[in-house]
């Protein structure tokens, strides 16, 4: 029986009329809560409640200037359909009883009552498909492959797909949240940091939980279905949020926690204090499951659109580069719903489709050599026609659209000429090429492309070869009824001498593709004819091989399709020798998969899925050999994240390339937090400072500790300066915790665990290791962000905001200060180390909000303002003891200079306070140089 598909026991009548008046109260407001009526299940499903609407409307966001940019502006979602959602979060003991036998994860918990926290995204998912399949439903998620760490704690779900369609368990969708929690929201009303005890609480145990649903606001932070996207100012069915978490891979939480307090805890909050990911894992964040199908589910992409329908990647990065020997490479195609150019980088992380939106038609589009460019055109191979040619730069705008003015151009193709410039061959018209008359009316030309700009086309011959010009100049084919041919008389080229044919006994044949190298192949299909037939010693029908000649037009090669479905638009690789990518039309017609097809071994990888995509072109670079680097292991060395990782992770992939491309010539080092992430420019020290961000997060200080001892001492040999965050709020923290990415979550990643089997290569540095780190997985985001920036992150302007909230328990030395003495000490450990080094320590309190002086704390993570004082006279005192010590307290317990527009928040700064602090830096390095020698 499907659960709370019956009415079930209704809540007590006090509570209906309680709930009806304030449906009746709130459809009169601009928000209108209405048309929802809440259930309480029977013995069935206990821990459910059933949510029937009437078109009820909830307002997601918020038109508040002070929120964040992803919360605003307030869009109303309409919800057209009936739902169950869990009373309360899923508890601990639900959690292990069934995931135990799934995954063999089990949450160590004090009580099975807890809500099941520290998981990931990916273990909720794997939750609910689990409790389905328990209960005999089909499953609301599919997924090709399952990434489990140590701890069993799932950290990437390959091909993860959500079926909104499906009658099963799943999480809830932001807007179903935000509808049964606005119904009595009240942030007072649950366990926050005024009144938890700083930790978790069993469920639904708070004084006023009721019958109805408990803990949404406080106890746990919970995760939701959707990807974070950004709202509109307009109205959207069933919206389930974005088709993808774009360049970081963003998700959406939800209702605050026992950690925060009832006044930062808001209906329209959809985030975290750091970046949330589907791998991202906290203490204090944990899901209740929803049931029930979404009828005409939308999206709502970067674009602003609303879409009923998606475009998902399947194969993962690795999956690929498993197949191609790398992570650079790109995916182009044309999403025939929208009519517009989408791709996907591979060299990225987290996997998101980009589409560019445009009133172009966007047909045949192929990516540049270089693969930061693509060509399309306006017409379709087989369609007669006049067609326009362009290029445009393959990022998410398309900028510098430039067009090519002729009067009509299909078909480009990228090649490489012989003196090494890049040229595009075109066709004047694609259309049918069964009549000799009309197929030699048309030609083939050739135009150079540089510097942004096209240059004069050049007529290489008469007839439309649209499939491509071999290496050599030998060979041009065409397929769009028959299998043309244009082959060089000996010692000539197709451009001078060459006389036209037809291959394939005349058949009828489409979709021809020269290889890209020097094989002179020619890919393309077929209609099922006798030829083909006869080749591969069976019947099929229609594209449902993929055909090979050779360069006398000899079948040599043929893969089949999957069964139920047929190829078509197939293109070689480029880069890739017997690698051929595709898409696959069911039984319907509907083109629904990218392929990538392996002639070796007839292999099908599935790479991205959707409604109708057309015309793939699949770039991969291998790029050079690497000098120096036949000895290191490809699969571990400069392996510094692993798709799907967290944004610790990610940010440290970049610290370490950072490290290995200038440990010649940095000079000063910046260790810490992110509030030196964002505090402390590199670029705006004086020209004498060659200086590195390697602030990670999250930081303690002994992961500051573990990069000094471990990676710069042994290699930046010119270090004579490191500064480094003091944030004593944050020194609760125990270091054998998650809290230390060097602790344990280092060993999850092959690039530092072949750095420690290597003793750091502290008997030398292995050449070629910077090469293979910055070809090593990554995101073009962090790119921008953090490499070109010497590890910089912008902060954005925000505010010290007038009534900041604590984070943690401000008492927290009267039971954690060991943690906070272990930080101490390895702070002084650090101060040694670089003592005998001749290296000096720059140790800096960063300023917070002067509103904390407000609250009793002395910043973000606590510490009693009282307490405070004597344990910065701790850490100042250390000047005494070492004389490469420095102490500057830039936050003078808030009474400090950092004026409110310097701020980004509470406790970070942004870029005109991190202008002011680095300029205080420069002047303390420059007043220290040459004063070692005086000591």
């Amino acid at each position: 029986m499907k659960p709370l598909q019956d009415s079930k026991s209704v809540l007590t009548l006090l509570g209906v009329l309680a709930c009806m008046c304030f449906f009746a109260s709130c459809s009169n407001s601009a928000d209108g809560y209405t048309g929802v009526v809440v259930e309480t299940a029977g013995e069935s499903s206990p821990d459910m409640l059933r949510i029937t609407t009437y078109e009820a409307k909830v307002a997601l966001g918020t038109d508040d200037a002070q929120a964040k940019s992803n919360e605003r502006p307030r869009m109303k979602s309409v919800l057209d359909y009936s739902f169950s959602l869990g009373r309360h979060e899923v508890t601990c003991g639900e959690f292990s009883a069934l995931m135990k036998n799934e995954t063999g994860l089990e949450l160590d918990c004090s009580s099975g009552n807890l809500p099941a926290t520290s998981v990931t995204y990916y273990d909720a998912v794997l939750f609910a498909n689990a409790r389905s399949k328990a209960e005999k439903f089909d499953t609301a998620y599919t997924y090709s492959g399952v990434v489990l760490d140590a701890q069993k704690h799932c950290t990437n779900l390959e091909g993860l797909m959500f079926h909104p369609e499906v009658d099963a368990y799943r999480l809830p969708t932001e807007a179903e949240w935000v509808l049964v929690a606005g119904l009595h929201w009240d942030a007072s009303e649950g366990w926050n940091a005024e009144n938890s005890g700083f930790k978790l609480h069993e469920v639904c145990t708070f004084p006023k939980a009721g019958d109805g649903p408990c803990d949404m606001a406080g106890n746990a932070m919970e995760w939701v279905n959707d990807w974070l996207g950004l709202f509109r100012d307009t109205t959207v069915s069933n919206y389930v949020g974005a088709p993808d978490g774009g360049s970081l891979g963003e998700r959406v939480v939800k209702g605050g926690s026992y950690r925060n307090q009832a006044s930062a805890i808001t209906l329209y909050g959809r985030g975290d204090i750091y970046t949330v990911t589907s791998s991202t894992r906290a203490d204090y964040v944990g899901f209740r499951l929803a049931f029930g199908q979404i009828p005409d589910a939308v999206w709502i992409g970067r674009d602003g659109r609303a879409n009923m329908t998606r475009i998902v990647p399947i194969a993962s990065s690795s999956t690929l580069r498993s197949l191609t020997g790398t992570y650079k490479a790109k995916l182009a195609f044309r999403n025939d719903v929208t009519r517009n150019l989408a791709y996907m980088d591979y060299s990225n992380g987290i996997l998101s489709v980009v589409e560019i939106p445009d009133t172009l038609d966007v047909y045949h589009p192929e990516i540049s050599p270089d693969g930061k460019k693509v060509a399309f055109c306006t017409g379709l191979e087989g369609a007669a026609g006049k067609s326009s040619l362009y290029v445009r730069n393959l990022n998410e705008n398309g900028t510098d659209l430039v067009k090519l003015d002729v009067e009509s151009a299909a078909i480009p193709r990228w090649r490489v000429l012989e003196n090494g410039d890049t040229a595009i061959v075109y066709v004047t018209d694609a259309g049918n090429n069964k009549e000799e008359a009309s197929f030699k009316s048309a030609s083939t030309w050739q135009v150079k492309w540089s510097n942004g700009k096209f240059g004069k086309p050049e007529k290489l011959f008469d007839g439309a070869y649209h499939g491509g010009i071999s290496e050599d100049n030998t060979l041009a084919v065409s397929g769009a009824r028959l299998l043309r041919a244009r082959v060089a008389d000996s010692g000539s080229t197709v451009a001078a001498n060459a006389r036209d044919t037809v291959w394939y006994g005349g058949e009828q044949a489409c979709n021809a593709s020269l290889a890209k190298d020097s094989s002179k192949r020619t890919l393309f299909l077929d209609f099922g004819g006798k030829t083909g037939r006869e080749f591969v010693g069976e019947e099929y029908g229609t594209h449902e091989r993929l055909l090979v000649v050779d360069s006398t037009g000899s079948l040599v090669q043929s893969a089949p399709a999957p069964a139920g479905y047929s190829f078509d638009h197939g293109e070689w690789v480029s880069g890739g020798k017997n690698l051929v990518v595709a898409t696959l039309a069911n039984a319907g017609g509907a083109h629904q998969k990218i392929v990538l097809v392996n002639l070796a071994d007839s292999s099908v990888v599935n790479l991205v899925e959707g409604d109708e995509l057309w015309h793939p072109s699949l770039w991969v670079n291998a790029g050079p050999v690497v000098q120096g680097a036949v000895d290191l292991d490809v699969d571990s060395a400069g392996v510094y994240y692993l798709e799907g990782g967290d944004v610790g992770s990610i940010i440290m992939r970049y610290k370490m390339e950072l490290i290995w491309l200038y440990k010649d010539v940095a000079n000063v080092a910046i260790l810490g937090s992110s509030r030196t992430l964002t505090g402390v420019i590199p670029d705006k020290f004086s020209e004498e400072f060659f200086v590195l961000n390697l602030s990670n997060v999250p930081n303690m200080v002994i992961s500051s500790e573990f990069i000094l001892e471990n990676y710069l001492i042994p290699h930046v040999k010119k270090l004579k300066y490191i500064i480094i965050s003091l944030d004593i709020d944050l020194w609760h923290k125990d270091e054998n915790s998650d809290y230390n990415f060097f602790y344990m979550d280092y060993k999850k990643i092959p690039g530092y665990v072949y750095d420690e089997n290597h003793n750091f290569w502290k008997d030398g540095y292995p050449e070629g290791l910077a090469e293979r780190t910055s070809e090593s997985l990554g995101m073009e985001y962090y790119v921008k962000d953090l490499k070109m920036t010497r590890g910089y992150t912008y902060g954005e302007s925000g505010s010290w905001e007038e009534n900041p909230s604590v984070e943690f328990d401000s008492t927290w030395m009267s039971y954690a200060s060991d943690n906070f003495y272990a930080s101490l000490s390895h702070l002084r450990r650090i101060i040694e180390i670089s003592e005998n080094y001749g290296i000096y320590v720059i140790g800096v309190v960063f300023p917070q909000s002067p509103n904390f002086k407000n609250t009793g704390s002395f910043g973000k993570y606590g510490i009693l303002r009282s307490e405070a004082p004597a344990l910065l006279k701790k850490v100042e005192e250390l000047q005494d003891s070492y004389h490469n010590f420095i102490f500057m307290d830039e936050n003078k317990m808030g009474n400090h200079d950092y004026e409110d527009q310097m701020a980004g928040n509470r406790d970070h700064l942004c870029y005109l306070g991190a202008l002011q602090m680095t300029a205080r830096l420069d002047s303390v390095l420059k007043s220290l140089e040459g004063k070692w020698e005086d000591f």
